[in-house]
């Protein structure tokens, strides 16, 4: 069995896609443990909310290893508390393990469930569930707790190599793999689309660029540290106002960047719209009054990066130049003929 394990560790560590880690631990560890079902589920949504589960990877035996989509509708997630085994064995930070009754649980579904926690310090709190016909020993689960402390070293190096080291946020060296599996949907592993949003060329994704207003003097006038927990502060406020599935990076210095999924233009609009609000109420320590310039763009099919930026980043320009504090939309200003298809803008101004 320590070959086996080496082999899966070898395999697990080769893995540099955040969202398949997770499956292929809990394929990993089924074929370890010969178990009927290996499940990693993680804990979504703010703390200070009632947080759900999602399945990040399921394996069971004879059947193809999925998991629940990131942009799943956290409503219709099962909700913390519905599974006391998983809360009991994250809170103890320790092994959970019971025999269910025969009549909760038929047979191809296994009687026993053991629950143990993925001791992670960046990333999501989960757990990895095994169900199995007979109660795993301690001699069973030696090998996949050294698993398991591996995986946590490794999941924390890559989070710590994919997020921003001030905000936590993604950084710009993860943006660009994400981007393009929003712009070419597939069925499996990438960021699928409802098929109503296929119309048009488009992909049901919106990309948001957000320009902190007058940067340059908080920072004279207040120190880079002041202008630092600005930054801090704003990331927060990003990851109150968006929903789980979204993506959030800093881009560097006062740029962030958002990838919203789905919704129509005007969802959008109100997305971002609520966030420039909420920024400009929040009482910053020192600097007071802080506000946002917003420019979004819908993600094209074939769409990349560069260009989608490049829209949305001149939705930005347009809205500095109209008075900074507010929200544009390319197509919106294509329509009202202030930019043309290809990017063009009247005038040419000092916006910085």
């Amino acid at each position: 069995m320590a070959d086996d394990a080496i082999s899966h560790l070898a395999s697990l560590t080769a893995q540099r896609d955040r969202e398949l880690l997770d499956v292929s631990l809990a394929q990993g560890v089924l074929e370890l443990l010969g178990a009927v079902s290996v499940g990693v589920y993680r804990l979504v949504g703010p703390e200070e909310e009632a947080r759900h589960w999602l399945c990040s990877g399921l394996a069971r035996r004879g059947q193809l290893t999925v998991s629940d989509p990131v942009w799943a509708d956290m409503d219709a997630l099962p909700s913390e508390d519905h599974f006391p085994l998983r809360q009991q064995a994250l809170g103890n930070r320790a092994i959970a393990q019971t025999e269910l009754p025969g009549s909760a649980c038929p047979e191809a579904e296994g009687r026993f469930v053991c629950v143990l926690p993925l001791l992670v310090e960046i990333g999501s709190p989960g757990v990895l569930e095994v169900r199995s016909e007979r109660t795993l020993t301690p001699a069973a689960l030696r090998p996949i707790q050294t698993l398991l402390r591996v995986f946590a070293n490794f999941q924390s190096l890559l989070e710590s190599s994919q997020r921003d080291a001030l905000t936590g946020l993604l950084n710009r060296q993860t943006f660009d793999a994400t981007f393009l599996r929003a712009s070419m949907p597939s069925e499996r592993g990438g960021l699928p689309v409802e098929p109503e949003r296929r119309v048009g060329g488009t992909t049901g994704y919106w990309l948001g660029v957000i320009d902190i207003d007058h940067f340059k003097k908080v920072n004279d006038g207040y120190g880079h540290l002041i202008g630092d927990e600005v930054l801090v502060l704003l990331a927060r406020i990003m990851r109150q106002t968006f929903r789980h599935s979204d993506r959030l990076y800093r881009f560097g210095g006062e740029e962030f960047v958002v990838l919203l999924r789905g919704g129509t233009e005007a969802d959008a609009f109100g997305a971002f719209e609520r966030f420039r609000e909420l920024v400009e109420g929040y009482a910053f320590p020192q600097v007071g009054r802080v506000t946002v310039s917003i420019g979004f763009t819908e993600v094209q099919l074939q769409d990349t990066p560069n260009a989608a930026f490049s829209r949305a980043d001149q939705s930005v320009y347009l809205a500095k130049h109209q008075g900074r504090n507010r929200v544009v939309g390319f197509e919106s200003l294509v329509r009202s003929g202030l930019l043309t298809d290809n990017g063009q803008h009247i005038g040419d101004v000092e916006l910085f």
